[in-house]
């Protein structure tokens, strides 16, 4: 918001010498010149500038600037998010899933800025405390996910490796609470659940846990929660991982997956916000990478280049950015591997361990 300038009246007194005698003139009484040589009416003192309370009673004085009125942020923007205060709290073991002899799985709760999330924890075993690593699932249909779902694999070879593993299963999925508008606010509500599951780890004061030592992994949808969490929470995480990412850019992810398939989400979308030329500031800053300056923590992205759910091209554009930036960060490619990573799954997983192991061990 502009504020226009106000105008400054100033007082001025000519001082006429005529035979001997001095006559005071000052414009209340008539006129005041004006900045330019010109004349002008004077506004009457007011109250706040009356000689009796005002050291400057003709006021000869520069009225003071006015302070700018701060622009609001968008709740609905990474800025938006990044003004916010996220909470993360009381993370509760629930029933025991499974027992191996390499770990516990329990069904888990915690806060998330005052929503319960539901989610699955494995905790190794033997003496902690261990690293922990939040998991970030891609895209199932919330009225099909069930609790953990989406990354059995990597949540099993993980813990079998030394790190407690919380797969939060976000809003609106499972047993969590619901937020009727996350859809049509781009899913952002997502990211906050991945920042309250870290901050929860750090508070739960349970001595398999090392607070001090978190990763963060995401896959698909997911590696765009991991985008989004690395530049509104800087320093939260120690490291993080992104499996075949979908595309930093929220517009491109609605072309792509929702607006061909008729989802009735995109109209209200673009209702309540405006589309990318009626309103491209929303949609810029709605882009981790409109933010990437912000990053502090390495990112190692895996991508397939036959990859026909999300194209190899938007790991490559964000990897650039990163770069740009000074960020540290490493795009590993893998011919011929498609969105969920088949024959070479293994060794992108043993590049993934390694990775973790260099920065939170």
């Amino acid at each position: 918001m502009r504020l226009r300038g106000r105008v400054r009246v100033r007082v001025r007194v000519r001082v006429c010498v005529a035979a001997g005698l001095v006559s005071v003139l000052v414009a209340l009484a008539g006129c005041a010149a004006g900045d330019d040589g010109s004349t002008a009416p004077t506004a009457r003192p007011t109250a706040s500038r009356s000689s009796a309370t005002s050291p400057d009673p003709l006021g000869t004085q520069a009225s003071p600037t006015p302070t700018p009125t701060p622009t609001p942020v968008n709740p609905v923007s990474i800025p938006g998010l990044i003004a916010r205060r996220h909470e993360g709290s009381d993370l509760r073991l629930g029933a025991v899933l499974a027992r191996t002899a390499a770990y516990t799985r329990y069904a888990v709760t915690y806060e998330a800025d005052g929503l319960t999330i539901s989610g699955i924890m494995n905790i190794p075993e033997g003496e902690g405390p261990f690293p922990a690593l939040v998991l970030a699932h891609g895209y199932i249909d919330p009225a099909v996910y069930t609790t953990g779902r989406g990354l059995a694999r990597e949540q099993d070879l993980l813990a079998r490796n030394g790190y407690v593993v919380l797969h939060t299963d976000y809003r609106d999925h499972a047993g969590s609470d619901d937020d009727p508008d996350n859809d049509v606010n781009l899913r952002l509500g997502y990211t906050e659940d991945v920042i309250g599951a870290a901050k929860a780890l750090r508070a739960s004061g349970r001595p398999e846990i090392d607070g001090d030592r978190i990763g963060l992994l995401g896959r698909s949808m997911g590696g765009g929660v991991v985008y989004n969490t690395l530049v509104v929470a800087p320093g939260l995480f120690d490291a993080a991982v992104a499996f075949a990412p979908v595309s930093s850019r929220p517009a491109e992810n609605i072309d792509h997956f929702q607006r061909p398939e008729g989802d009735p989400v995109v109209a209200e979308i673009e209702a309540a916000h405006g589309t990318p030329a009626s309103n491209p500031t929303f949609w810029r800053e709605a882009s981790p990478l409109t933010y990437v300056d912000r990053v502090t923590e390495p990112l190692l992205i895996h991508h397939g280049t036959a990859d026909d759910t999300c194209p190899l091209a938007w790991s490559e554009r964000a990897a650039a950015e990163f770069e740009a930036a000074g960020k540290d960060v490493r795009l590993i490619k893998y011919p011929g591997e498609g969105h969920t990573f088949g024959p070479q799954w293994p060794t992108s997983m043993r590049r993934t361990m390694a990775f973790f192991d260099a920065h939170l061990r």
